[in-house]
């Protein structure tokens, strides 16, 4: 099975969900992992989501629990049901995101935001809290997206901490958001 280069993306930005909840559906004990988790989505306002991973905790497994979904959630929702039937089908959290994947897409959405779209804010919002429960340049990429969005575009202020690949993500971003508004 393809999968488009998006939803890769967002396989790997919700990694850490997707593989928690896999997890405790097949051993009750890693339970008291996820709730936090879910928790945070439900301040995030994604209730829906967390209604449908509550049914999968509960045995549901059916192709019901993808319909009328945003395409976010759908694929997290259909991860975690792939991830039950073949454990080798899940995100790998530890795998960082493609720069010239990423890049693009976090740029437009942070334009965007930064231009008033709520519901890129809101998807950003979302991102980040998810990144910052990543080790590694992930956790600290989450961690700038709101310096990002209220103007700051130092590479030595954002990069700070950083590696080499998750340094390149974020001059990929810049370099984006200043074809998206040249000063």
């Amino acid at each position: 099975m393809s999968i488009s280069e998006r939803d890769q993306q967002i396989r790997q930005t919700h990694a850490p969900l997707i593989q928690q909840t896999v997890k405790a559906c097949l051993n009750a004990d890693e339970r008291e992992r996820l709730d936090p988790m879910l928790q945070m989505a439900r301040e995030q306002g994604w209730h829906e989501l967390v209604r449908r991973i509550e049914s999968i905790l509960q045995g549901q497994r059916d192709e019901s629990l993808l319909l009328n979904l945003d395409e976010e959630d759908r694929i997290i929702i259909e991860s975690i049901l792939q991830g039950l039937q073949n454990p080798e089908t899940l995100p790998d959290s530890s795998v960082q995101a493609d720069a010239t994947v990423a890049a693009p897409g976090l740029a437009h959405m942070i334009h965007a935001a930064s231009h008033g779209d709520n519901e890129a804010l809101q998807t950003l919002g979302n991102m980040a809290e998810y990144m910052i429960q990543v080790p590694g340049d992930m956790r600290q990429l989450g961690g700038i997206i709101n310096h990002l969005l209220q103007g700051e575009r130092d590479p030595k202020v954002l990069c700070k901490g950083m590696g080499p690949s998750g340094e390149q993500l974020v001059l990929n971003i810049l370099d984006e958001l200043n074809q998206l508004s040249p000063q």
